[in-house]
């Protein structure tokens, strides 16, 4: 008689989000991150109000805001006075804070060692900073990939 090892496929366990990985989401308004409602959010433009409470829940000062977005100061003064963001600035803010909650993931929670990586400069990364990685499209796809090697234990 023949005894067969079984050998158990590998099973799919979606991450687990907790309250405090969803924080972001919450912030923006937003029901979920999941693109439809991202798309619907950078159509419509983000209010300021979404914009500060962003700016809270990351520790983000508005210059740096600012300054990730591409917009002199005055020009974010005057989106602050207009009470709305454009949609590019608002895609822009949307694809950071998408980033940002997945880092926040990363560190189960815990702001301060979310925003302590998402801010310094990253070995994984080439020594650049995840926030200065993002500001445009390539970037934040390496930074994406970054995350999702370090949720899965891959050593970068």
């Amino acid at each position: 008689m023949m005894i067969r090892e079984h050998k158990h496929a590998a099973r799919f366990h979606p991450a687990r989000h907790n309250d405090r990985t969803k924080v972001v989401a919450k912030a923006l308004g937003l029901s979920s991150m999941e693109n439809i409602s991202l798309m619907q959010a950078a159509n419509s433009g983000l209010s300021w109000a979404a914009i500060t409470r962003f700016l809270d829940c990351t520790g983000l000062s508005q210059q740096d805001l600012a300054h990730y977005l591409g917009i002199h100061a005055l020009t974010f003064a005057l989106r602050r006075k207009a009470g709305i963001f454009g949609k590019r600035e608002s895609e822009q803010l949307l694809r950071l804070a998408e980033l940002y909650q997945a880092t926040l993931h990363l560190f189960g929670g815990d702001t301060d060692s979310a925003r302590a990586w998402f801010t310094s400069p990253v070995r994984g990364l080439g020594s650049a900073c995840p926030i200065d990685m993002a500001r445009n499209e390539f970037g934040a796809r390496e930074v994406q990939d970054l995350i999702g090697r370090l949720n899965n234990g891959i050593f970068s």
